[in-house]
């Protein structure tokens, strides 16, 4: 296990990406109580993709509702663990510490919905393929999960480059 120190412009960096990335899922979750709620679903496309007003009080896909206690413990654990890894200089690589800080961005945005209403504003929905309605934090996540696998991958192929 190596330690790297970040630089500030990382830091910076990954701060930043967590402060927008927050502040765009809460922005984009009160348009929706807002505008939404009231209309129920809006057609962006019609049954491709509309913006519907949903409570989610349970994990993905509405699994174990109201057990919002459980995912503020699990979340607090993870995001703590998340933080830690990445400014601890244990992350290798800059895509690596953005797929961290997307992560981190997008369960803070859930947990403020739970703590606060109970339940997590979803309004997201891509009807085309009958998928789950989503909200912006939910795509933080996905997508920060995706980078840290092409980071995980890249690491790997650096590994093996270095061993011949």
């Amino acid at each position: 296990m190596k330690f790297r120190l970040l630089s500030r412009f990382e830091y910076g960096l990954y701060i930043a990406i967590v402060a927008i990335g927050i502040a765009l899922d809460q922005l984009t979750k009160w348009l929706a109580v807002r505008f939404l709620m009231p209309i129920d679903t809006f057609p962006i496309i019609k049954n491709v993709l509309h913006l519907t007003y949903a409570e989610n009080r349970g994990a993905a896909f509405g699994m174990l509702a109201n057990d919002r206690w459980i995912f503020l413990i699990v979340s607090t654990v993870a995001i703590l663990a998340m933080v830690f890894y990445l400014f601890s200089g244990l992350s290798e690589g800059r895509l690596a510490g953005i797929a961290l800080a997307m992560l981190i961005s997008g369960g803070i945005g859930n947990m403020i919905d739970r703590l606060l209403m109970g339940y997590v504003v979803d309004f997201i929905d891509f009807r085309l393929i009958h998928f789950a309605i989503f909200n912006g934090a939910d795509t933080f996540v996905c997508v920060g999960a995706g980078l840290l696998i092409l980071a995980l991958i890249f690491d790997m192929i650096d590994e093996r480059k270095e061993r011949r």
